[in-house]
């Protein structure tokens, strides 16, 4: 019996002992086709993916807004002891965002402000949801320009004609348009829209 239960033992260690060899065996190999395809990550892609986050919440938000209610504030409901008098309608909101791009972007990509941009809030001619949403498209490339300029060794020099730097202006343009995105979602819910990234989840 005793030789029958050893000849067991070292036949089930064997079993045991294989699959590891031959996993061991592979994994240099799997390391080194890894290293070889992926590209380490950089300070630029980081960034850029930031903004392609909120340029597609900014983005479908503004798509999600009807066209007849394009122009909505929370002023004209005339709630009771509200104090919505002055606030930005939904167009002006987004005009601000695309117009502060290219403020802040401008910067640190070395661009010039496009001339018809004149202050915060956007060409006042600028009317309908088709060209509004075309201003903020644009204003988002310039961003992605601005992303593609940082490296470790310039993020922290002034940016052209500013005393912050580099990489804190290109950052703050991302924070800028998420504050303005949060209002831009309560404009949606104001009128019975469920804004596009809260679609399909709990709401």
């Amino acid at each position: 019996m005793k030789p029958m239960r050893m000849s067991l033992v070292l036949l089930l260690l064997a079993f045991s002992v294989a699959p590891l060899a031959k996993s061991a065996g592979r994994a240099p190999s799997s390391q080194g086709q890894s290293s070889q395809t992926t590209p380490p990550p950089t300070l630029a892609a980081d960034v850029d993916r930031e903004i392609s986050a909120v340029e597609k919440q900014v983005t479908n938000a503004a798509e999600a807004m009807p066209e007849e209610k394009f122009n909505f504030s929370p002023e004209n409901l005339n709630i009771p002891g509200d104090d919505y008098k002055g606030v930005r309608s939904f167009a002006v909101q987004v005009k601000h965002i695309a117009s502060s791009n290219y403020f802040i972007w401008s910067h640190v990509t070395g661009d010039p402000v496009p001339a018809f941009i004149k202050d915060g809030n956007g060409p006042a001619e600028m009317k309908t949801k088709a060209d509004i949403l075309k201003f903020l498209r644009d204003s988002f490339v310039l961003g992605h320009k601005a992303a593609a300029t940082l490296t470790p060794q310039n993020m922290m020099e002034p940016a052209v004609g500013s005393k912050s730097t580099r990489l804190h202006l290109t950052e703050f343009g991302v924070a800028h348009a998420n504050d303005h995105y949060g209002q831009m979602v309560e404009y949606l819910r104001m009128n019975g829209i469920v804004p596009p990234a809260s679609r399909g989840k709990s709401d």
